[in-house]
């Protein structure tokens, strides 16, 4: 049974449904009841307060997690402190300072212009000031961006501890988690220690101490002015905007606020206020010197290589650094190159560069080194640059790999004949010669013995030994050219100090490095130095003998300029511009690596960017002369001592040149026979055939007139009235080689005496032609009634006019004058017609470069006199304006 009852609400809408059914269906408007609000209100009441303790839990976790992970972050350690080889301190390492400061020892005057500052209800709040927030809030919608941070004083501290800089709400919640959690952990004056001691301040300075430091060079707080405590509460609103040194009047508006804001809370009078205002602030540039910042640089980069620290945990990390320099070697480097007087002047703004390191080759230690002139942190080191060596290669890769192969010795003659290698051609500056002494040669620092060293131990022996020596080489530096420093890729004064150690240690390499040892800011030693083992790479011996001969060097050839008040060994060198098409005498870089009997120290001198306007006028004595300068001061005061010389040296005789010409050449005539007798000093080489050359005074030309292996000869055909001359040369069969001729000889036979009647009476006195010294003795001149005359030369002139010498021109003599003039260093002999068949041989440099260019070089190179006349092989000497 249907039910018939219907409620008042459909009663009262069937009336509506009906007029609906012809107008069309109204929708049902529903009403919202007491109860529904109320209950809705209630769930979104609940749920707020839901999201609001889910975010405040999260945030708490999440800021005690973040505190609990970092731990490490909340102690500050020393910037790394740096101390030299005696343990005295010399310098901090850090870019950045960082210096913390005890809470103990910041002023209340310190807090409080800081919290009036930066947080005015630091003492009050939790961490997190609403009333701060809610005025950030106010001015970013005002803005439609994020401009006002709204933070405290500990939420600067939690950002700058661990945190980025991006404003981000995600950002900023977190910021706020982790200050409540260093709220809950920490005391007021705990928090405002951290913060202070980490905010920055500019100029590359961490916390108040650094900065009072470096703005007004004050270590203690409590030595500090009102304004001077304003001027650093101003800055880290805007380190760069209100930088005290910089920007000036910026910072002094900024300071105004500041005592302003502290006078406002009650920290300081009017009368203060209006006094720390008007002060002007007046920067003092601190003291750089002793700053070391190439050491320090090199210190670093040791670190990063052998003990896997990076930069920011040396420069952040409260190290100390124990290093092998030496402050009075280091302060005698950056003196000198700090001397404009020690550096040729150039035509712009690129200056002469250059680089130097010393080292103690006892054990390897570097005692100073320095990159360069007005050298910066961080800034480009020629230390480790590469540059062609020249000839302070030549004793690496030829004469210590020849004397080590047991071959030669320091007085050992070795060729020094013009000469190519294959398609090599290398020259001499010097001139040429038959043979060289091995310490002659480097003293000369002469190019074609080098090559011919380094020819007959083999390239392999060579680029072995400058391996061994901590030379890094390369493939392609397989040639020849490397006995002249003609590398691939050069090399540095770093690996040259090393080389050149090992000649004064006695043959002993050690690698070059400059930590001792590396605390943590506990004292814990975490790194220590452990020298792998000294690597034997020649001889005692061959190291003595290397001394002995650089020593020489020092003394008698290219390194004049490097004596000081001690033993000095070492060698200079050069390399040529290299620039085509540009014909001068200029060099691209100069060298001189020495040492004595305590430090090994190489220099280097030259253009970054060397052209045609940027190269060298001067020669590696530029390069002597700093060595003598740095290395006097740098050892003053250590007391002088001698190389050592190895037990069971073997002595060294001199060792006699092989004769290879005849000399001493004497002709006379016996009256009674009608033979002329001639002998000669003979030569050394075995199966050697004599030629004996004559010619007659009415002739022009010598002939070959007699062969014999024996010294001594006859002319049997000579003819009364007649004169005759003779030199002799030495023929080896074996090799098809000719020596150098004699000396010339001259015979004048008289003629018999005429019938008297056969003699003009208005004629006069009766004239003997005159002879010379028959057998041309040394000193001994012989002069008849008649013209011709002899001299002590071993020349003997008849009638005519000719003249002999010694001297780098030698002259024929007999029916007119004969000039031969020579220039060469190995030419200059006159043969009897008057002619030099040796012209001598042009100076030059290596192709390659490793010698200076004639005019450039040192004027001490070592000069000797002219040999005699008797001898037409004899060497014209060295040009004392050329050097190695």
């Amino acid at each position: 049974m249907p039910d018939k009852r219907t409620s008042r609400l459909e009663r009262s809408s069937k009336p509506a449904q009906k007029q609906g059914a012809s107008k069309g269906q109204k929708k049902k408007k529903k009403r919202i009841t007491a109860k529904k609000l109320l209950w809705t209100s209630f769930f979104t009441i609940a749920f707020a307060i839901f999201c609001a303790i889910a975010g405040y839990m999260y945030i708490t976790v999440s800021g005690e997690k973040i505190l609990a992970e970092n731990q490490d972050k909340l102690f500050i350690y020393e910037t790394s402190k740096v101390y030299d080889r005696t343990g005295k301190l010399m310098g901090e390492l850090s870019v950045n300072r960082s210096e913390p400061v005890e809470e103990e020892d910041i002023p209340e005057l310190v807090k409080n212009a800081f919290k009036a500052t930066e947080d005015r209800r630091f003492d009050e709040h939790n961490g997190i000031d609403l009333w701060a927030i809610g005025r950030a809030a106010v001015k970013d919608i005002m803005a439609r961006s994020l401009v006002e941070g709204g933070s405290t004083i500990t939420q600067q501290l939690a950002k700058n501890m661990f945190l980025d800089f991006d404003k981000t709400f995600f950002r900023k919640a977190t910021e706020m988690s982790i200050a409540m959690a260093l709220e809950r952990h920490n005391t007021k004056d705990e928090i405002l220690t951290m913060y202070l001691n980490r905010i920055f301040f500019g100029q590359k300075s961490y916390g108040i101490k650094a900065a009072s430091q470096r703005y007004f060079g004050e270590s203690d707080l409590n030595e500090l002015e009102l304004w001077e405590i304003a001027t650093l509460a101003a800055i880290p609103k805007g380190p760069s905007i209100y930088n005290p040194v910089s920007n000036p009047e910026q910072s002094k508006q900024r300071r105004a606020v500041v005592l302003e804001l502290m006078y406002q809370e009650g920290y300081i009078t009017a009368a203060e206020r209006d006094q720390a205002k008007a002060v002007d602030y007046t920067y003092v540039a601190p003291d750089k010197s002793g700053s070391y910042q190439a050491f320090m640089d090199y210190v670093v980069k040791e670190a990063e290589d052998k003990f896997g620290l990076t930069e920011d945990q040396l420069n952040r990390g409260g190290y100390k650094i124990y290093t092998t320099m030496d402050i009075q070697a280091q302060k005698a480097v950056e003196k000198a190159f700090a001397n404009d007087d020690f550096f040729e002047k150039s035509v712009d703004d690129q200056q002469v560069q250059a680089s130097i390191v010393i080292q103690n080759h006892e054990n390897g230690s570097l005692i100073a080194l320095l990159g360069g002139r007005d050298y910066e942190r961080k800034g480009f080191s020629r230390v480790t640059s590469r540059r062609q060596p020249g000839s302070t290669f030549k004793p690496i890769v030829s004469y210590a790999p020849a004397l080590e192969s047991g071959k030669f010795k320091p007085n050992s003659l070795i060729s020094n004949e013009k000469q190519c290698f294959g398609d090599y051609c290398p020259k001499n500056l010097h001139g040429y010669s038959k043979t060289i002494d091995m310490t002659t040669a480097l003293t000369k620092s002469e190019n074609i013995p080098s090559v011919w060293l380094l020819n007959e131990v083999g390239v392999g022996a060579g680029l072995k030994m400058a391996s061994d020596m901590g030379i890094t080489m390369d493939k392609d530096d397989r040639n020849l050219a490397i006995a002249l420093g003609g590398l691939t890729y050069g090399t540095n004064t770093l690996e040259m100090a090393g080389a050149f150690s090992v000649f004064a240690n006695g043959g002993n390499y050690n690698e070059p490095y400059s930590i001792k040892s590396i605390q943590d800011h506990d004292g814990v030693e975490k790194y220590k130095y452990n020298a792998p083992k000294t690597k034997r790479v020649i001889s005692e011996q061959t190291a003595y003998y290397m001394t002995s001969m650089l020593q020489n060097v020092i003394n008698d050839g290219t390194g004049k300029r490097a004596k000081i008040d001690r033993p000095v060994a070492g060698k200079t060198g050069t390399t040529q511009h290299g620039i085509s098409g540009l014909k001068s005498s200029k060099n691209r870089d100069v060298w001189f690596v020495g040492y004595t009997p305590e430090w090994t120290a190489s220099i280097w001198m030259g253009y970054d960017q060397p052209d045609k306007n940027h190269l060298l006028n001067g020669s590696s004595g530029q390069a002597a002369s700093l060595f003598a300068t740095i290395m006097k001061e740098a050892l003053a005061g250590v007391p002088v001592k001698d190389f050592p010389v190895p037990a069971n040296l073997e002595p060294v005789e001199p060792e006699e040149e092989l004769v290879l010409n005849p000399a001493n050449l004497s002709a006379s005539y016996n009256q009674d026979t009608g033979i002329i007798a001639l002998t000669w000093d003979g030569v050394d080489t075995e199966g050697a055939v004599y030629r004996l050359y004559r010619r007659a005074l009415t002739e022009m030309d010598f002939v070959l007139y007699y062969e014999t292996q024996a010294t001594s000869a006859e002319d049997i055909a000579a003819e009364a009235g007649s004169g005759y001359e003779y030199y002799v040369t030495a023929y080896d069969p074996a090799n098809d080689e000719e020596s150098d001729p004699s000396n010339i000889a001259q015979v004048l036979i008289v003629a018999d005496d005429p019938p008297m009647d056969d003699i003009d009476p208005d004629d006069g006195t009766i004239v003997d032609p005159g002879s010379g010294n028959d057998t041309g003795q040394e000193g001994g001149n012989g002069q008849g009634p008649g013209p011709g005359q002899g001299n002590g030369n071993n020349n003997g002139n008849g009638p005519g006019n000719g003249n002999g010498n010694g001297h780098g021109n030698g002259n024929g003599n007999g029916h007119g004058n004969g000039n031969g003039p020579s220039n060469g260093d190995n030419g200059g002999n006159g043969d009897p017609n008057g002619q030099n068949p040796d012209q001598g041989q042009d100076g030059g440099n290596p192709d390659g470069g490793s010698e200076e260019p004639p005019g450039s070089g040192d004027a001490e190179a070592p000069v000797q006199e002219g040999q005699g006349g008797d001898d037409p092989a004899a060497q014209v000497q060295v040009d004392p304006n050329t050097g190695g």
